[in-house]
C-alpha cells in the first residue's frame, strides 16, 4: 500500500478509535499512546538541523555562483510574497461565501495570552546568530539558514581542494539525512494514529463541531488557492503535470496534515521533490529551508477568514480601506512572525488591531486552532513546493539560454 494511503487510513482510523474510546479513556491513552506519537515528532525534529545545515551548504556550492544565488533569491521572495496576498484574498472570498460567525455570541470568552510580535528590526538583529552552535541546539531556523548561506558561500569563495573536500562532505551528508527519512517514514503511519488519537479522546466530536463554519470556510479558501494559485503556477511555470505533482507531495501533505508544523514537514518535503520530481538539489536547498521561515500562504488564507469571521461576532463591517489594510500587514508579517510559537495567532492579532477589530475575538479562533492549523501547515508546505518547482525550471530555461549563447561565441570564434 502506498505510504500516503497508509498515513490517511491511519488518520481516519485515529478518528474512529477515538470516538468509540471516548473521554473516559483519556488517562489510559495519555500514558501509553501520546508518548509514542511524541517519539515520532521527536524523530522528524531531530533531521531537521541537520537537513537545513547540509541542503543549505550543498545548495550554496552546488550554485556555485554567488550572482546566481541573488538571481534565485529575489525570484523566491517576489513568488511567495505575491502567493501570500492572493491568499489572503482568496480567505475572504471564503469567507464571504460561508459567512462564518454570523449569530454566534461571543459572550464573556477571554483573549489567550499572545506574546509580543518581535519589530522587523528585531526580526534582522536576530537573523545573525550570535552562536551557530547554541541556534543548533534551539533549532532557531533563521539563524541557521543565514550561518549556513554564508557557511556554503564561505567554501565557494575557497574553492580548490579544501572547497571540494567540504562540499563533498555536505553532499555526504545531506544523502545520509535523506536515507534517514526515509527510515522514519516507514514508522509514520503508526506515529500519526498516536498524535491523533490522543486529540480526538480529549476533546470527542468537539474536536469539528464548534464554530464549523470557520473551518469549512478555511478548508475551501485552502482548496481554492491550491487549484487557483499553485495548479496553475505548477503547469505553466514550473511545466510539471499537475497529477504527477499532487502525488509527489501527497506524503508530505499528510504528514503536515497531521503534525502541524512546517518544519517537521521539511525534510520529508524535500526528499519528495528531490527524488520524485527530480528538481534540481541546490534550488530545493535554498527555496525549501527558505520558505519553512517565510512562506505563509496557509496562514493568510487562515487571517482572511478570521478577520471576517471576527467582524461577523461584533457585528462591523469591513471597509474596503480595513481590507487592504488586512492584506498589506498580513503579507509583512509573515516574515516578521517567522519560527515564533503561536506565529498564527500573533500574526491574526497584528492583522486585527490592523484594522482596529476586536482583539477578543481571538477566543473563539484559539478554541479550533488545532484543526485550522492542520489547513494552514498543508497550504503552507504546499506552497513552498510550487515555488521551488517554479524556479528550477526558470533557472533550467536560464541555464538554457547561457548554454546557447556560449555555443554560438563559440562557433564565431571558430569561423574567424
Amino acid at each position: 500500500m502506498n505510504l500516503s494511503v497508509q498515513i490517511f487510513a491511519s488518520l481516519i482510523l485515529s478518528v474512529v478509535v477515538g470516538l468509540i474510546l471516548g473521554p473516559d479513556a483519556a488517562p489510559w491513552v495519555k500514558l501509553w499512546v501520546a508518548p509514542i506519537g511524541t517519539m515520532f515528532i521527536n524523530l522528524i525534529k531531530m533531521m531537521i538541523v541537520p537537513v537545513i545545515l547540509s541542503s543549505l551548504v550543498t545548495g550554496m556550492t552546488g550554485l556555485g555562483d554567488l550572482k546566481k544565488l541573488g538571481r534565485i533569491g529575489v525570484k523566491t521572495l517576489i513568488m511567495y510574497m505575491g502567493t501570500t496576498a492572493i491568499a489572503i484574498l482568496l480567505g475572504f472570498g471564503a469567507a464571504m461565501l460561508i459567512h462564518p460567525g454570523v449569530g454566534l455570541d461571543m459572550g464573556a470568552a477571554a483573549a489567550p495570552e499572545i506574546k509580543q510580535a518581535p519589530t522587523f528590526m528585531e526580526v534582522l538583529v536576530n537573523m545573525i546568530p550570535k552562536n551557530p552552535v547554541e541556534s543548533m541546539a534551539n533549532a532557531d531556523i533563521l539563524p541557521l539558514i543565514v550561518f549556513s548561506i554564508f557557511l556554503g558561500a564561505g567554501i565557494v569563495a575557497v574553492g580548490g581542494k579544501k572547497g571540494v573536500f567540504l562540499t563533498q562532505l555536505f553532499d555526504a551528508l545531506a544523502e545520509v539525512c535523506y536515507k534517514v527519512i526515509g527510515m522514519i517514514m516507514r514508522v509514520s503511519p503508526i506515529g500519526v494514529f498516536c498524535l491523533l488519537v490522543p486529540v480526538v479522546v480529549n476533546n470527542g466530536p468537539k474536536v469539528l463541531l464548534p464554530l464549523l463554519s470557520v473551518i469549512v470556510a478555511a478548508a475551501i479558501g485552502s482548496i481554492a488557492h491550491m487549484i487557483l494559485v499553485y495548479t496553475p503556477i505548477v503547469s505553466f511555470i514550473g511545466k510539471i503535470k499537475v497529477i504527477d505533482f499532487y502525488r509527489a507531495m501527497s506524503e508530505a501533505m499528510m504528514i503536515a496534515f497531521t503534525t502541524c508544523s512546517s518544519a517537521g514537514t521539511l525534510p520529508v518535503n524535500m526528499k519528495n521533490l528531490i527524488e520524485k520530481l527530480k528538481i534540481k538539489k541546490e534550488v530545493v536547498s535554498f527555496v525549501l529551508p527558505l520558505g519553512a521561515t517565510i512562506n505563509m500562504d496557509g496562514t493568510a488564507v487562515y487571517m482572511g477568514v478570521c478577520a471576517l469571521f471576527v467582524a461577523n461576532v461584533y457585528g462591523i463591517h469591513l471597509t474596503i480601506n480595513q481590507m487592504i489594510m488586512i492584506m498589506f500587514t498580513g503579507t509583512l508579517a509573515s516574515i516578521g512572525t517567522a519560527g515564533v510559537p503561536g506565529g498564527g495567532l500573533i500574526m491574526l492579532a497584528m492583522v486585527l488591531q490592523s484594522a482596529n477589530l476586536p482583539l477578543e475575538g481571538i477566543a473563539l479562533v484559539a478554541g479550533i486552532d488545532r484543526v485550522l492549523d492542520m489547513f494552514r501547515t498543508t497550504l503552507n508546505i504546499t506552497g513552498d513546493a510550487t515555488v521551488a518547482c517554479a524556479v528550477d525550471r526558470t533557472e533550467r530555461k536560464y541555464d538554457k539560454e547561457l548554454l546557447e549563447e556560449a555555443n554560438k561565441e563559440r562557433e564565431e570564434n571558430e569561423l574567424k
